[in-house]
């Protein structure tokens, strides 16, 4: 048998299985604020029912994946966390300044229930730390209570502005209880079915294997290589929201080394057993 032959044919069934399972994948239902006024209740998470509250680890733009949903979500190693471990462990500012660029940015996912949409079922609200925050000082609030209870609980008051307002090139969402305590619903038929109909977020998202997260990573590096020989000498962006590789690990009379080079180099002391990759 062609040994070689057969890897490429099993490389193209990995690569095949990866493309499916991330393009044809199941999409989550999600809410998403409109601008003005809508309310919203938050429902129990048939997950976690003393918290609704679901943290997910993302990545942005690496290599060919627009997202790359951390294996650290499902317990597992995560090629570009240790990797951007490996760069604190130096004393070269530059390095912190890219591990800073390639961590993880934190989503969260929270089942609501849209007034007047409630036949629609169970939506996933995602959101970042500010909107977190105002729900969890919510939450803490003696006056308010326990906001997702079925019987007393309060509905949840949205208000969404626009750019015009904000000044920048996003929306801003604020959120109030209200005032009056009211059940999820009164017919019990549906509130059961959006209490048990609630699939998890993390099943929408596929946990890529380590050496494909790994690939993404070096052809991050690869590309961009190609879009700036002289990348050595370039000081880093620190407010750059693309994290590129634009950082400097030259010395006085060093040899220029390519973005790949310095990729690998960071291991290249290190035991076998000891290697992240």
């Amino acid at each position: 048998m062609n040994i070689n032959a057969i890897k490429k044919k099993l490389s193209s069934f990995e690569k095949k299985d990866t493309k499916q399972s991330y393009e044809d994948r199941p999409k989550i239902p999600k809410f998403k604020p409109t601008i003005g006024k809508q309310t919203i209740r938050v429902v129990p998470f048939k997950h976690n029912k003393d918290y609704p509250f679901t943290e997910m680890k993302m990545y942005y733009n690496i290599g060919k994946f627009k997202l790359i949903c951390s294996p650290l979500n499902w317990g597992d190693k995560d090629p570009i966390a240790e990797f951007a471990k490996k760069l604190r462990e130096t004393n070269d500012s530059d390095k912190w300044a890219l591990a800073k660029k390639l961590d993880f940015k934190v989503r969260i996912f929270l089942p609501v229930v849209v007034r007047g949409e409630e036949e629609q079922g169970v939506k996933y609200w995602e959101f970042g730390k500010q909107v977190y925050q105002d729900f969890l000082n919510l939450a803490a609030d003696e006056e308010v209570g326990d906001f997702t209870d079925i019987l007393e609980g309060r509905d949840i008051k949205i208000t969404t502005v626009g750019p015009d307002v904000t000044g920048t090139s996003y929306n801003k969402t604020t959120i109030s209880p209200s005032m009056k305590q009211t059940p999820l619903s009164k017919d019990s038929d549906l509130v059961e079915r959006l209490l048990d109909e609630q699939p998890h977020p993390l099943d929408f998202y596929t946990n890529l294997p380590f050496d494909t997260i790994k690939d993404a990573l070096q052809n991050w590096f690869e590309e961009d290589e190609e879009e700036d020989d002289d990348f050595v000498d370039a000081e880093p962006n620190l407010e750059d929201k693309n994290p590129k590789s634009t950082y400097s690990l030259s010395t006085q009379g060093e040899a220029k080394k390519s973005n790949v080079e310095k990729f690998e180099d960071m291991f290249e002391d290190e035991d076998e057993d000891d290697l992240p990759f």
